[in-house]
Order: C-alpha cells, then structure tokens, then sequence
C-alpha cells in the first residue's frame, strides 16, 4: 500500500502469477462486513478521526423521541473498547456522524465494527425485525489540524441545521448537550462518553475559538466532509 495524495490510502494490487481472480468470490454483507474495503489514512491516538456510516434504505427515521435514549445507550456503552474512543457524535435520519480517537488502524477498525454491530443489534430489537441495519462501509477522515477538528466539531454537533431542521441551541440528537467546547452554554454534568485524550481534540481545536450554539456547519448545505475544507 501507498499513501495517495489527500488524507486517504489507496489499496493496491499484488500482480501476481495464479491465484484468485479480482472480483471473484462471495461478497461482504451483513454485520460481519461493517469495515470499509479500502484502506484508510494513518490513525495514530495524536489524530481524531471523523467517521460518517449510513443506514441501509427503507429503515425507519433514526430522529425520533422514542429511539433516543436507546441510541445514547448503546452508544455509550460502546464508546471506549479495543483502544478506541467515541468522543462526539450526531444522529441525522439516515446516517450518523462520530468524531473519534483510535490508537490506530486496527483499533479504529475493531472498534468500529464493535459499535455498528451494538447499534445494528439494538434498533433491530426496537424495531422488532431482523437483517442488515447499517450500510457495509463507513467513511473516515483523518484529521490532522486544529483548523480541521473545530469545523468537524461544528459539523457534526450542528448537522441537523445542515439538513434544514429549525433547531434553537443544541441538538438534543447529538453529544452536544455533554459537549464542553460551546462559547454560550454549559455542559450537563452526566458525561457518559470519554473526554478527549488528543491534544487537537482536547485544547488545539479552540485556537480558533470555542463555538457558539447558533453556529451553523460551513460550505453551505452541499459541503460533504469528504470535500476539501471549505474557507
């Protein structure tokens, strides 16, 4: 492998003699194949990762009152295992935004899979069916500047506004009520997510300043957080 420009790996092939050909083969579904097939950028516990995952079609909305408190146990309770942290995260309808630390690659990878799979097996349980809940790739972007953690902070705890939704102060639907980082609100006492152990995700992100509850996600409504970061 090699890393390609921007803060992806891209996967290489062995050309080889004999072997299996490319494609070939049964592929990866269901909740054992929640782990992208690409590889990522490299995750050292110095970098705060930003991971999006997106739900399958057809399932339910996840922004509803009566699947909340599931999601914020469920993710708490698989928030700090396998040398990986879950710090922040946003519940949009279809997909859900996480801002998280990792040891490393493997770390990352098994920790995220630990996660998608508790979340899979809950909303199944509530919903009363079975089968693939969360797509089988998850997007995740390395983030290796101050500059780069805050707007990723803004955008995940302030997505909702992104979609249109008419939200005064925190999204109740995000880590943003324990968030310790606004300018104009003070965070609940009840943490149950681990704190940031990264310097970019503890301290270096408010060099630019610490965020207001009426800040809205920069690059307008189209930006994707795959994107180049808007100015």
């Amino acid at each position: 492998m090699r890393r390609s420009r921007g803060n992806n790996l891209e996967q290489l092939a062995l050309f080889r003699r004999g072997g299996q050909r490319d494609g070939a083969g049964r592929k990866p579904a269901g909740e054992h194949a929640l782990v992208t097939h690409a590889s990522r950028a490299r995750v050292t516990r110095h970098t705060p990762v930003f991971v999006t995952t997106k739900l399958v079609d057809g399932l339910p909305n996840l922004r509803r009152e009566r699947t909340l408190a599931l999601l914020c146990d469920t993710l708490a309770a698989g928030a700090d295992r396998f040398g990986f942290r879950l710090v922040e995260y946003s519940i949009q309808s279809t997909h859900l935004h996480f801002v998280v630390e990792a040891q490393d690659e493997r770390a990352l990878g098994r920790g995220m899979k630990g996660l998608l799979v508790r979340l899979a097996k809950a909303l199944n349980r509530a919903w009363e069916r079975s089968g693939r809940v969360i797509s089988d790739r998850y997007h995740a972007r390395v983030l290796k500047t101050p500059r780069e953690v805050r707007q990723v902070l803004v955008y995940a705890l302030q997505n909702a506004r992104k979609h249109g939704a008419r939200i005064l102060g925190i999204d109740a639907f995000s880590s943003g009520p324990w968030f310790e980082g606004w300018a104009d609100r003070s965070p609940r006492a009840d943490r149950a997510l681990p704190r940031p152990n990264s310097w970019l995700l503890s301290f270096g992100w408010t060099k630019g300043g610490l965020i207001s509850t009426r800040e809205t996600p920069r690059g307008g409504a189209d930006w994707d957080p795959a994107d180049p970061w808007p100015a």
